[in-house]
């Protein structure tokens, strides 16, 4: 969601000239609503679910959670969470091809085509790209693949598998300081560029020698306004 209040952007051109001068050698990207508009881990939720995928005492419990996470009664980092444990007990596999199909239909088409030719460019730069988010590790690898990012550049909530079977055993869910973690976790520890789009994404901004604040929410805005980090708004919005 865009913020409410007007903002002030950089030109797409001089968004283009601010990231790619000097050439940044690391560039992390947070996903949705950066790279993408929308929610893809919510949206994704709910098509599951709509689809039969799991089962009624799964649909129960996460509406359930998902309703007081929307009060404000769980956290940003639970319910995350619990959205990849929700799978558990099915086939890798077919969460793979599940994702596959979901994001053919729903997230190529919504991918920013501003943000699509920056990745292009700083892949021809030879910048090394990461992909980070606390959206399940199923959708973001097979939304990033459009983009040439791979899978293993991609930092997202996951669950273990076992034997091909998914677990509820959490590996991670990079939110808020999360991701700063998973970067460093990853070797990243001072990424020249870093793009994101709310408040969670506020600490891993920080790292970065040149943060950029894309399509922000209003929370995120207003901060950005009060540390001085450049914003900008893709056309689409």
């Amino acid at each position: 969601m865009s913020a409410l209040l007007p903002v002030p952007s950089l030109p797409s051109a001089e968004f283009h000239q601010a990231v790619l001068h000097p050439v940044p050698r690391v560039a992390v990207f947070d996903c949705d609503g950066t790279l993408w508009s929308g929610d893809a881990g919510s949206e994704f939720m709910k098509w599951t679910i709509e689809s039969g995928l799991v089962s009624r005492e799964v649909v129960d419990f996460v509406d359930r959670r998902y309703r007081a996470y929307l009060r404000g009664e769980v956290s940003e980092l639970a319910i995350c969470g619990e959205m990849v444990q929700m799978y558990q007990g099915l086939q890798e596999d077919e969460m793979r091809r599940v994702a596959k199909v979901y994001v053919a239909e729903f997230i190529h088409a919504r991918i920013f085509p501003e943000l699509r030719r920056l990745v292009e460019q700083l892949h021809l730069t030879g910048t090394e790209i990461w992909a980070v988010s606390s959206t399940n590790n199923w959708v973001i690898e097979e939304g990033v693949r459009e983009l040439g990012i791979s899978a293993d550049h991609v930092l997202a909530a996951r669950v273990a598998c076992a034997n091909g079977v998914v677990t509820n055993a959490l590996v991670a869910v990079p939110t808020d300081e999360g991701k700063v973690t998973a970067l460093r976790q990853a070797g990243v520890l001072a990424p020249d560029v870093v793009f994101g789009n709310s408040v969670h994404d506020a600490a891993m901004l920080a790292l970065a020698g040149r943060p950029f604040a894309v399509n922000p929410t209003q929370a995120l805005a207003e901060h950005a306004r009060q540390v001085g980090w450049p914003i900008y708004l893709p056309a689409a919005v």
